[in-house]
């Protein structure tokens, strides 16, 4: 996954939607303290930003240094890199020790893990009892009749390119393997689903077209997805280029404790 994103880091940080509030009053509410947060695979932030919120310290950590330049800055929150070749302990110590950290969170980016050794960080790390695990992935936007086809087929002119790691992804978690128990959001084979209704201009999506990992990988190998024709076949099912439209983000959740 290193350098995935890379290229694309600063249209990510623009592109790429906060999340509401509510989801993460939602997870604190489940935690027994509120001392330490782990975000994983924080990117710039989008997640980490609002843990702060209800965690005294949140430890935001990335394999991509790039990402992390593009990070937004809170007190609370200390970003840090974690190249690959860091070990498991050093890791476990960096974050802060075991059964020491209230909520972990994966957001967007746990399809890209070596699973079993995040895990296996994770059960060492987590507050056993107290602590839960959070994750989730958000697919296509929605709009409306009109829209939603064109975005299909380019969805789907994409897929060839994609890493193949985001397939589970794709799938909506639904074969993510989360060997965790329930907490009541969701569980291994069946996320919650929730909607994530977000206002974004035409050059906003396309913003987010242009910061999907396939769209950049198809560029590097000569291929122009978002080419001339492509556009103005978005603009006129967007509606005009000066539209500003609501978009909902379905998204998909799973949270469970040691």
């Amino acid at each position: 996954m290193a350098g995935l994103f890379d290229k694309q880091a600063a249209i990510y940080a623009e592109a790429r939607p906060t999340f509401p509030k509510e989801w993460f009053s939602m997870l604190s509410a489940l935690t027994s303290h509120h001392s330490l947060a782990w975000d994983a695979g924080t990117g710039n932030g989008q997640a980490a930003i609002n843990i702060a919120q209800h965690y005294d310290q949140v430890i935001a950590t990335d394999i991509s240094e790039e990402q992390l330049k593009h990070a937004i800055p809170n007190p609370r929150i200390r970003y840090i890199h974690t190249p690959s070749s860091m070990t498991d302990d050093e890791i476990v110590s960096l974050v802060g020790a075991e059964n020491s950290v209230d909520l972990v969170t994966v957001s967007v980016a746990i399809h890209y893990f070596d699973l079993e050794r995040f895990y296996s960080q994770v059960k060492r790390l987590l507050r056993n009892p107290g602590g839960i695990i959070a994750v989730w992935t958000y697919n296509l936007i929605q709009v409306n009749s009109e829209f939603d086809p064109v975005m299909w087929q380019f969805y789907e002119s994409a897929l060839p390119f994609a890493n193949p790691k985001a397939k589970i992804a794709m799938d909506c978690y639904r074969t993510l393997p989360f060997p965790f128990k329930s907490v009541g959001v969701g569980c291994e084979g069946q996320p919650m689903i929730l909607d994530m209704p977000k206002e974004m201009s035409f050059e906003g999506m396309l913003g987010l077209l242009r910061s999907w990992s396939g769209v950049s990988i198809a560029k590097d190998q000569g291929v122009e997805l978002l080419s001339e024709d492509v556009v103005k076949e978005f603009e006129k099912a967007w509606g005009g280029s000066d539209v500003v439209r609501t978009v909902i983000y379905k998204t998909y959740m799973i949270a469970g404790k040691v």
